[in-house]
């Protein structure tokens, strides 16, 4: 293999590694080469000169994350491996298959791929470099990702503009690194979507919300469901399919609301039953007294930072005492946080305080979390990030 620039660390700071945790923080350092610049591959080695891991550097809180623990080249054949155990994973998983195309191929370090997400919409691979090192592995990443499977991917669009480091200063392009536009529409159990990975949120779906969605579905029959912060409506579709009576499908944004009609009109060309508003969430959920009787309430991450938890925590809080408030008595709660910053147990508490507040009697029917194709590396218990509960409300 080809020798890379070599970090040093401080004496018993490898014990981290020594338990397989990808990350080397940057007060753990002792000293390191001289040259050595953002994105580069590095050797990490103990305080006593041993061999320990080898990763890519970045300036930063995370200076170094590992792509593995032995001696290796990281190039081509690399990549290439890790993405076969990928989609043999996502194959025993029972992920592809004719009417699901749609799903998470690479999910950072639970695929021992620290800084990668690739998403996989029918024929085209979406790809999120969220380190410089995976930013300039990119075209690498590409060719390897043509070789997945019989055929897996024929485009792969790059879409890192917000997901890199500011101050790294890279100006990545979203654009193809491989093939070009084919088709936006993708399927997930059945149900078709349009894709927005040039300019929607993400990589231009939810995949992660694939189980929860499938759970609501066995829920909406004969319900009146109320879908807040519908962004692209998954649940709204899927509650459609499910025998909903009603399905109103809210956001504060218009273009979310285009795309959550788009969809539906995809699956239940003029069905009535569906209708979508551009409306304030709290503004809404003010005016709903017992009109639903299935609510949703997935909103975007309140908390991107440690930083902003307390304030994360009131919001969460408030959504959820409205919703108590509003929903219909033997109503259905569906409410999620996808902040990585908020732990299980501070939604949970969060929630717990909104119930007590309305004085409803509630009950816990499932704690949900992300789905199978999102696995969380047992040695990084910080990439566990979606939460959920399903609430029956007396």
């Amino acid at each position: 293999m080809g020798t890379y620039k070599k970090i040093i660390l401080k004496r018993g700071k490898e014990e981290s590694l020594k338990r397989f945790h990808p990350w080397i923080f940057s007060g753990a350092i002792a000293r390191m080469d001289e040259s050595i610049e953002e994105g580069d591959l590095v050797s990490v080695y103990t305080f006593t000169g041993d061999f320990i891991a080898v990763g890519h550097f970045q300036i930063g809180s995370i200076a170094v994350r590992i792509l593995d623990f032995a001696e290796r080249e990281i190039g081509k054949d690399f990549f290439a491996e890790r993405l076969h155990r990928a989609y043999e994973m996502r194959q025993a998983l029972g992920l592809i298959r004719p009417d699901n195309n749609a799903f998470r191929l690479v999910h950072g370090e639970g695929d021992f791929l620290p800084g990668l997400v690739v998403d996989i919409y029918d024929r085209t691979a979406v790809v999120q470099a969220h380190s410089p090192g995976m930013h300039f592995a990119r075209d690498i990443i590409a060719q390897a990702l043509l070789e997945v499977g019989d055929g897996l991917v024929k485009n792969v669009y790059y879409k890192s503009e917000t997901t890199l480091p500011y101050k790294a200063q890279l100006d990545p392009q979203n654009d193809y690194i491989v093939g070009k536009f084919d088709t936006n529409i993708a399927m997930e159990n059945g149900l078709k979507f349009y894709v927005d990975w040039l300019k929607g949120q993400k990589t231009g779906f939810f995949v992660d919300q694939r189980d929860n969605r499938s759970l609501l579905e066995r829920y909406a029959k004969g319900r009146t469901v109320l879908n807040m912060f519908c962004y692209t409506g998954g649940f709204s579709f899927y509650a459609l399919r499910g025998g909903a009576k009603a399905v109103h499908s809210v956001d504060s944004s218009e273009k979310a609301i285009n795309l959550t009609n788009s969809n539906v009109e995809l699956n239940f060309p003029s069905d009535a039953r569906h209708q979508a508003f551009v409306e304030d969430a709290f503004k809404f959920l003010n005016g709903i007294d017992g009109r639903y009787d299935l609510i949703v309430l997935d909103p975007p991450a309140f908390a991107k930072h440690k930083s902003a938890l307390k304030n994360a925590l009131i919001g969460y809080r408030k959504i959820n005492a409205k919703a108590f408030e509003k929903i219909r008595p033997g109503g259905i709660l569906f409410t999620f946080s996808c902040s990585q910053a908020v732990s299980k147990e501070q939604f949970r508490l969060a929630v717990f305080s909104a119930a007590a507040l309305s004085g409803r009697r509630v009950r816990i029917l499932h704690q949900l979390t992300q789905p199978s194709d999102h696995p969380i590396n047992i040695y990084h218990p910080e990439g566990e990030y979606l939460k959920g509960l399903v609430l029956y409300v007396e």
